[in-house]
């Protein structure tokens, strides 16, 4: 089983994390929750981009990490993404968690813990889980305080006046 990265997250990851932001951005000013992910093929190429688009898509798994692997699958022409990696703003949820297992990524990188439903380690860790077939690594906390910024501003514009 691999371990999380400890101490500073790989400074290697911060380029694909800044993509992913700019995706989890854009779904805000759609009005989508924003979180942005991005697949890179095994040369650190950019197969494909994508933020959240549950509520314009009305598809309640059309997460941004979802519609990435799916990109990044039809690109390959296959769904076995081995020798890729998930670069994403926010933990991975239980679906998209299983969505990388099941997709064979060797890595997934996040930024913002989720400790409400992240399964890569704060809440459930699907990802390095001993009984399924695949455990991607798993490295975290890369842009860890804009990640966490953006989803901030985000729910904080949303909350009635009187709460703030």
């Amino acid at each position: 089983m691999r371990a999380a990265a400890a101490g500073p997250p790989e400074a290697g990851h911060t380029p694909a994390m800044r993509l992913a932001l700019a995706q989890a951005v854009r779904a805000g000013e759609r009005g989508e929750v924003p979180v942005g992910a991005v697949v890179l093929g095994p040369g650190g190429e950019v197969l494909s981009q994508a933020g959240n688009d549950r509520e314009s898509l009305a598809d309640p798994t059309a997460h941004a990490e979802v519609l990435a692997l799916r990109e990044a699958a039809r690109g390959r022409g296959g769904w076995r993404l081995t020798g890729c990696t998930l670069v994403v703003t926010l933990e991975p949820c239980t679906m998209c968690a299983g969505a990388a297992v099941l997709a064979r990524v060797d890595r997934v990188v996040y930024g913002a813990v989720d400790t409400k439903g992240g399964a890569a380690g704060s809440l459930w860790d699907v990802l390095r889980d001993r009984r399924l077939n695949h455990r991607p690594e798993v490295v975290m906390g890369v842009l860890a305080d804009e990640c966490a910024g953006v989803l901030a501003g985000f729910f904080a514009a949303r909350r009635p006046s009187e709460q703030r």
